[in-house]
């Protein structure tokens, strides 16, 4: 039972507030008529959430306000007054406030905000034991990958059964999904924990490239192999090897490919002796393989070899729950490392977020969010604090939802202009560093010069 905490220098408000959660009957309350004490009665009854009269005599609602902000785990509080003021209400939702009421009560919009309120609050606890119990357990199998999603808990079912075996595995999914991480997972609870796991992407090789890279080469194989040189297979032998973008491979290589997956053997560049590896293979694609091979340009039979066991990992926009979960973690996360002091989201920018589409995934939303803790001044995310590119494409798509500041044109303006905008205001942010622009926007250097050659941006 949530227990809720009333502090209004009113003794009608308060007798109406008793009476009235008496029906509710969901919530221990407590009031207060003393403002003056409400520090001690704060640390006394430890309150999950604060009803709280900001116009009060000696000690005001700022002042308590102001005080919660020094606190590590503070109560979520919903302001309550008897005038609209505008300026009031942004200074104690900077202040950390959940929501700003106006008197007389309407109790359907209280309750409804409590439970919102609540709801935050219990977020943020799921955040802090997911925390605990990762402390010194970073390695655990799903360790990083974040959620509280029923479909992902699918997924780990699915990889406890299939990690023990030595089955070549095919991750599928989106982008940004966690492919990866999810094949670390496989890896550390497999019997192969304690040998090399190696990741590979093979849509950044080159054919030839990749086959040197791949298999080794042999001294004299090529101009400047001065020496046999072991490749990738070599140093993951009795490990676990996962090939990322596996659909990027040429038809050559992945010939060579399934003589490994079929005898465990492969010669290197200029070689023609073989050699035996012991090698656990995942790969991962965002392609439709069937349709490569439709295409001509993936073989069935490496195909049928790569995907013995199979797991879908589905993207964030379908994955109910996380994104508001993966949003607060991730706010905590950057706060931390950037030493910014925010108590969360507001539900302006939660709104903007849960209905965004997420392309790129969770790596896309961890992006995002990196960077409105950075840009971000006040002491929650504010939808200023966003990329642009998210709310236009937001509010294109969900034209009900409101604009927040109806002054401005962003409807109005195209993508590019959107995009150039926020890429100039990170890159002032960072004083011109283009490296560290670049890992805030989530774009590579190369990419982000670019954009800025593009925009002809002068930073």
């Amino acid at each position: 039972m949530n227990r809720i905490l009333a502090i209004d220098d009113d003794r009608a408000v308060l007798n109406y507030l008793e009476v009235f959660f008496r029906q509710v009957s969901r919530f221990q309350v407590r009031t207060s008529i003393d403002s003056t004490t409400a520090a001690a009665l704060i640390e006394e009854s430890d309150p999950d959430l604060i009803l709280l009269d900001i116009d009060m005599p000696d000690v005001t609602g700022i002042d308590i306000l102001n005080d919660l902000c020094e606190r590590q785990h503070k109560p979520e509080v919903i302001v309550l007054s008897g005038v609209e003021d505008i300026k009031l209400a942004v200074c104690a939702m900077k202040l950390g406030a959940y929501d700003y009421l106006t008197k007389p009560i309407d109790t359907d919009k209280l309750l409804a905000t409590i439970d919102h309120a609540l709801e935050r609050r219990n977020l943020k606890s799921e955040i802090r034991r997911l925390r605990r119990d990762l402390d010194g357990h970073e390695e655990a199998p799903f360790a990083r990958l974040v959620t509280r999603a029923p479909q992902m808990q699918e997924v780990f079912d699915q990889t406890r059964v299939i990690a023990p075996t030595d089955n070549a595995v095919l991750v599928w999914g989106e982008s940004g999904t966690g492919k990866e991480l999810l094949a670390r997972s496989i890896h550390m609870l497999s019997r192969r924990a304690a040998a090399p796991f190696v990741a590979v992407n093979a849509g950044v090789f080159a054919s030839e490239l990749f086959a040197s890279e791949f298999f080794g080469h042999a001294k004299g194989a090529f101009t400047g192999a001065v020496s046999d040189t072991s490749g990738i297979l070599a140093k993951c032998n009795h490990g676990t090897l996962f090939l990322d973008e596996i659909g990027e491979l040429s038809l050559a290589i992945q010939v060579k490919l399934l003589r490994v997956l079929q005898d465990g053997e492969y010669f290197q560049v200029g070689s023609t002796r073989n050699r035996q590896v012991d090698v656990r293979i995942i790969t991962a694609t965002n392609k439709d393989l069937r349709e490569e091979i439709e295409r001509g340009s993936f073989r069935p039979d490496l195909f049928y070899r790569l995907n013995v066991c199979s797991i879908f990992v589905p993207p964030l926009r379908e994955r109910h729950g996380d994104i508001p979960f993966l949003a607060q973690y991730f706010v905590e996360k950057y706060a931390q490392l950037h030493e910014r002091r925010l108590n969360g989201i507001s539900e302006d920018v939660l709104t903007l977020l849960q209905r965004y589409r997420y392309p790129g995934n969770v790596r896309e939303l961890e992006n995002i969010i990196n960077s409105a803790v950075l840009l971000e001044s006040g002491h929650e995310l504010s939808r200023t604090s966003l990329p642009q590119y998210l709310v236009k494409a937001t509010l294109r798509a969900h034209p009900r939802l409101p604009t927040g500041q109806r002054g401005d044109s962003l409807a109005e303006r195209t993508m590019s202009e959107v995009e150039r905008e926020h890429i100039e205001r990170v890159l002032r942010h960072t004083d011109g560093n283009r490296t560290a622009a670049a890992k805030i926007l989530g774009l590579s250097r190369v990419t982000l010069i670019s954009k800025i050659k593009q925009y002809k941006l002068e930073i």
